[in-house]
């Protein structure tokens, strides 16, 4: 199978070489002092070849391709869905990290909007990849504003790293959360109203 090809250290081109994949994860096994051919563990090379698969999608897709949709509704309001789940990895341990995105934004003067479901389609593109919660933020704000065209986006991820759960400093629940904010949206007023709308419950 092809090799995954850098494209502008944004995504990635190419074929998922699940045998190379599968053989890696073999080697691992062996490495920790395991026996990758003993009963319970035949398999998991596979398995977890598979899993990763899904677990890096977002590396074989471009924002623009879940952005697609749009509508001229000349709606000039705040747009905001919170809650969106986040399962990523992260790229310095290869451990999960999980929680929650609220992303939101004002549209163009034209009232371009895109589905709400795409905003979530957008957030796993970016989450879906060996990743840092810094860069994900930044990555979903910056592809909202290049893509809609909005007056001002404002997205917020909070989440729990695995590798402060489980290993390292060990403090399970801890929370990181960050922020990237674009265009009207640095405006303090503007700011405050849609941080009020992502606190409330």
């Amino acid at each position: 199978m092809t090799d995954p090809v850098t494209l502008d250290g944004d995504g990635l081109i190419g074929e998922f070489d699940e045998k190379r994949a599968e053989n890696a994860v073999r080697e691992l096994l062996i490495a920790v002092g395991e026996d990758p051919d003993r009963e319970g563990l035949r398999e998991t090379p596979g398995r977890v070849a598979r899993a990763y698969r899904e677990i890096f999608a977002g590396l074989w897709q471009q924002p623009e391709d879940v952005l697609t949709t749009t509508f001229d509704l000349g709606h000039d309001e705040m747009v905001l869905v919170k809650d969106i789940e986040v399962f990523s990895t992260c790229e310095h341990h290869l451990v999960p990290f999980r929680g929650v995105a609220h992303v939101g934004y004002i549209p163009a003067t034209s009232g371009k909007i895109t589905g709400l479901s795409k905003l979530a389609r957008l957030v796993d593109v970016y989450a879906r990849r060996p990743q840092v919660q810094e860069r994900l933020t930044t990555q979903i704000a910056d592809s909202l504003m290049e893509i809609l065209e909005p007056r001002g986006v404002i997205v917020v991820v909070e989440c729990e790293h695995m590798c402060m759960s489980m290993r390292g400093i060990r403090k399970p629940g801890a929370k990181t959360i960050t922020s990237a904010v674009r265009g009207q949206l640095r405006d303090a007023a503007t700011r405050n109203e849609a941080m009020s709308l992502i606190m409330a419950h």
